[in-house]
């Protein structure tokens, strides 16, 4: 990276601060864990300790016929360590085994407290529309990312010489780690597992779907990488492309990966160099690029309406007999009245405010039009600090507008 060494103090910074929160939250974790014994631990989902602004699950008009909760996932590493790693789980309500979706989000440029503000909600949008086709669809946060205990383990070196290997292998740890634990769960059809991975987590399931795992029947890619200093800059491409060769040459779970013609992130380009590197030594694995989205089609997953992005999917799922029929029908949303005055950019995001059925979204009005809203927080009281803080580092008279599906008072 550019300056390494700042980078890394930032980054120690922000985890010191995050680990005296977690030590607070979990203690009581660690008083309720101490009557269960210890061969149990490793099978079992932990309620995740929750800080008093988070909200356990979103009102059920938001997703009715849905459960959605919040867990705490405890997982073995190779190293012995058992780390909890915050979850969200988004499923059909009713009993049985479902297909579980493994999802885990990417990684923000330049690292530093960036990671330790992820939320699962990032990926809120894309687990609904797994579990209203019958899957639990379960969004984990890797180590140090969110509320996930650390430390953070996938920081990259040197541009100029880049660890892709050992940040592989870390991301990979804890989603295996983590699938360990939900195929135990009464819920989850354990011999039907996709691993789902954005950005960084596209690399994590790739470096994961190397080692074969039990239960794993495909992988969904959507635009995987690591190594994006900048727009359009990837450090030591020839590095990256060896790496995922590397994971190629034992992969055999099948596996989609998903683009966006104008990512600024891993541009196709070398997507199509990564792919048929992977390939090369018979791994399974097809790319689709889909039309430009937005500024830069990297946020795709995390932005687009869902009928952007499940076609690209559905073909796959399909030939793995997977569900790809909506069960769980979800009616509109109530209309929120839009403020008056919004400027054509802030009434589109308000569009996209009202259509968003995470509770955790807070929607901020300036003079002039101006606005500034978030849409993927825990909770609205999170989500409305941030939009204020957002919008008062940029625009005069900000007040907030609404707070999750209402208008405040």
């Amino acid at each position: 990276m550019r300056d390494q060494t700042a980078q890394d103090i930032r980054l120690r910074c922000a985890t010191l601060l995050r680990m005296t929160m977690q030590r607070l939250r979990a203690h009581a974790l660690l008083l309720m864990m101490a009557s269960v014994p210890v061969h149990a631990l490793a099978q079992q989902v932990a309620a995740l300790p929750q800080a008093p602004a988070v909200t356990p699950s979103a009102p059920a008009t938001l997703l009715p016929g849905l459960v959605r909760e919040r867990i705490g996932l405890q997982i073995n590493l190779p190293d012995g360590a058992k780390p909890t790693l915050e979850a969200l789980v988004v499923r059909p309500d009713r009993p049985g085994r479902l297909p579980l979706v493994l999802m885990t989000p990417g990684t923000p440029r330049g690292v530093g407290a960036g990671v330790v503000d992820r939320a699962p909600e990032l990926l809120l949008s894309a687990a609904v529309a797994f579990a209203q086709r019958g899957y639990a669809a379960v969004i984990v946060l890797r180590r140090g990312f969110g509320h996930s205990e650390g430390p953070y383990a996938e920081r990259l070196g040197s541009c100029r010489d880049e660890d892709y290997p050992g940040t592989g292998k870390a991301s990979a740890d804890d989603v295996l780690g983590a699938l360990e634990t939900l195929r135990a769960q009464p819920w989850v059809d354990p011999q039907q597992v996709i691993l789902l991975g954005k950005s960084t987590g596209g690399f994590a399931v790739l470096a994961a779907a190397a080692r074969n795992p039990q239960g794993v029947v495909g992988i969904l890619d959507f635009a995987g990488g690591r190594g994006s200093l900048r727009p359009d800059y990837v450090c030591r491409e020839d590095q990256l492309i060896a790496t995922v060769e590397q994971y190629g040459a034992t992969a055999k779970i099948p596996s989609q990966w998903v683009w966006s013609e104008n990512d600024r992130y891993f541009s196709p380009g070398l997507a199509r160099q990564m792919l048929s590197a992977y390939t090369s030594h018979g791994a399974p694995a097809q790319l689709a690029v889909l039309p430009p989205f937005g500024e830069d089609g990297h946020e795709l997953l995390y932005d687009a309406p869902v009928q952007a992005w499940w076609p690209a999917t559905e073909p796959f799922l399909k030939a793995l007999k997977l569900p790809t029929a909506i069960e769980v029908d979800l009616p509109a949303l109530a209309a929120l009245p839009a403020p008056p005055g919004l400027n054509p950019g802030c009434q589109d995001g308000f569009d996209a405010y009202g259509a968003s059925r995470n509770e955790g979204k807070a929607f901020v009005i300036a003079e002039g039009g101006h606005c500034s809203y978030s849409l993927i927080e825990r909770s609205t009281q999170e989500a409305a600090q941030h939009a204020l803080e957002n919008c008062n580092g940029k625009w005069s008279g900000c007040k907030l507008y609404a707070e999750g599906q209402h208008v405040a008072e």
